[in-house]
């Protein structure tokens, strides 16, 4: 499988420019996962549901399934310090591309999301993991780089880019 993240601040477009590319992919024939990381605590299940009651009764996980869906549950008894390989771990591996949405520190291959508009730092120039910039002020850069500099609002361009390059993202996952 092959693992892109993009990375940002908040507000730079992230979710939006994901969103756009599982599109494009998936118009390529590809099956594509997410992993995203959350900064708050969330839910994705709802009050009275029996899924949430197995929860609140104290299951570490739940697995809710049906002929269309799989939803896993963990609920951790101490705050967990997952990386994104942890997540990765996860993923089904029939997938061709799992696109990451945040993990800005991590050690995956990233797309840099920027928005002068947003007014956040760039970090391409201390970041090696960070192979491109998907910007909509490509002439706003702060600092220039050897990177590619790709039109944040041509999601097709960034989808030729990244099936162009896509022997850079196979994922090799390491040792946990």
């Amino acid at each position: 499988m092959k693992v892109v993240a993009f990375a940002g601040y908040s507000g730079s477009g992230k979710t939006t420019l994901v969103e756009q590319l599982i599109g494009c992919l998936r118009m390529r024939g590809l099956r594509v996962s997410v992993v995203k990381h959350a900064h708050h605590n969330f839910d994705i299940d709802r009050p009275g549901k029996d899924s949430w009651r197995h929860r609140e009764a104290g299951a570490f996980e739940v697995l809710v399934a049906s002929n269309q869906r799989l939803v896993l549950q963990r609920q951790f008894e101490q705050p967990a310090q997952l990386s994104v390989h942890h997540l990765l771990a996860e993923v089904y591996d029939g997938v061709d591309w799992v696109l990451v949405e945040g993990f800005k520190k991590s050690d995956l291959l990233k797309v840099e999301v920027w928005r002068k508009a947003s007014e956040q730092p760039v970090r391409y120039p201390e970041d090696d993991f960070v192979v491109a910039i998907a910007t909509d002020s490509p002439q706003d850069l702060p600092e220039a780089t050897q990177r590619p500099v790709l039109d944040l609002n041509d999601p097709y361009a960034i989808t030729d880019w990244l099936v162009a390059h896509e022997d850079r993202f196979d994922y090799n996952p390491p040792l946990l």
